[in-house]
């Protein structure tokens, strides 16, 4: 009877979520159901996602530099040296690097992600910083690549590679980050050699082609309590056998210099490759996913100028309170550089 009464209570939230960004198959059985999947729901969710965001981003093309979009609706990301005037670049690192904020710390497998918020505080003690990311260019491949008008999160984040542990890191297996188009993005303040586990990604990836959307078909119909956690809540890993009957290339290791930003549609394949060596990589990361499904370029509050910049805080508040309801914590490590170690 609980169990009656519980599906009775959820099942508007089940049918209102088919609307938005969710994408778990194990935690609403509606989007999980073998029965409405074979019967179309997964691949139509899919296929109206991603003609909204065509659409959306034919109408915001027209400020992007010509030879960062044609790059990016070539391969699904692009790579893009001295994005900072060399000149200036030595100092906004060096000022990065010895900046000190809360900051906090996941472990997975043998690599440890750590993210200090860019908030007020550090965009007031770097001012190289805050004029990077307003500058009109950037913000509109970031808009182009997201399909929306918004204003991503930004943090600086350091991977430290080879810490020991005997688990996997899911960071290293291809995947899709959800079944629509999200931004991310990496400045590189140190160079990024193979050995260093650079960014991968599957080139073209980024298109619904028909072998892409017969392959999200199948894997709509598995039960996902029988995959992987990552893939059963969204996030798909792909094999190199299913790369090849998609008709897509070798994955692309992206090795590059210091001054490097790439941005990436993260609806394609990617993965961070894996180090061969113990290391760090610091990086100013950049993300926006919002609600696929909406027509509209802009209208989103908490892009605005003075709540911006304080919404990563915020968030952090707000999952410190609800624990158990995160697929991924990011507890505090208190106050540190990007470079400190415990």
């Amino acid at each position: 009877m609980a169990s009656i009464m519980r599906n009775v209570v959820l099942a508007p939230i089940w049918v209102l979520q088919l609307i938005t960004g969710a994408k778990s198959f194990l935690d609403n059985p509606l989007i999980g159901s073998r029965w409405l999947n074979g019967r179309g729901l997964h691949v139509g969710r899919v296929r109206l996602a991603d003609a909204l965001t065509r659409w959306r981003r034919r109408r915001l093309a027209r400020k992007v530099r010509p030879e960062w979009r044609e790059a990016f609706d070539r391969d699904g990301f692009v790579a893009i040296p001295d994005i900072v005037p060399p000149e200036e670049f030595a100092a906004l690192r060096e000022a990065v690097l010895t900046y000190r904020g809360p900051t906090r710390e996941i472990r997975q497998g043998d690599a440890i992600t750590r993210r200090l918020a860019i908030d007020p505080a550090m965009l007031a003690a770097i001012p190289a910083l805050r004029r990077l990311l307003a500058r009109k260019d950037i913000a509109a491949l970031f808009h182009y690549v997201a399909g929306y008008r918004i204003e991503p999160l930004h943090y600086i984040q350091t991977i430290v590679s080879k810490v020991g542990g005997n688990e996997p890191d899911p960071q290293e297996t291809l995947h899709a980050d959800s079944f629509h188009s999200s931004m991310k993005a990496w400045l590189f303040f140190n160079p990024v050699d193979i050995e260093n586990g650079p960014f991968t990604y599957v080139p073209g990836s980024h298109r619904f082609t028909p072998e892409r959307l017969a392959w999200e078909r199948a894997r709509s119909l598995v039960d996902p309590r029988a995959i992987d956690r990552m893939s059963a809540r969204g996030s798909p890993r792909v094999e190199a056998e299913e790369l090849a009957a998609m008709q897509l290339p070798e994955p692309r290791a992206l090795a590059v210099p210091a001054n490097t930003l790439v941005v990436a549609d993260t609806v394609g394949f990617h993965a961070r490759g894996p180090a061969s060596e113990a290391g760090e990589r610091v990086e100013l990361w950049s993300y926006a996913r919002r609600n696929p499904f909406l027509p509209w370029l802009g209208g989103d509050p908490l892009s605005l100028p003075g709540i911006a910049e304080r919404r990563v805080p915020l968030i952090w508040a707000v999952t410190d309170r609800l624990p158990r309801w995160l697929v991924v914590p990011w507890p505090s490590v208190g106050v540190r550089a990007p470079v400190d170690h415990p």
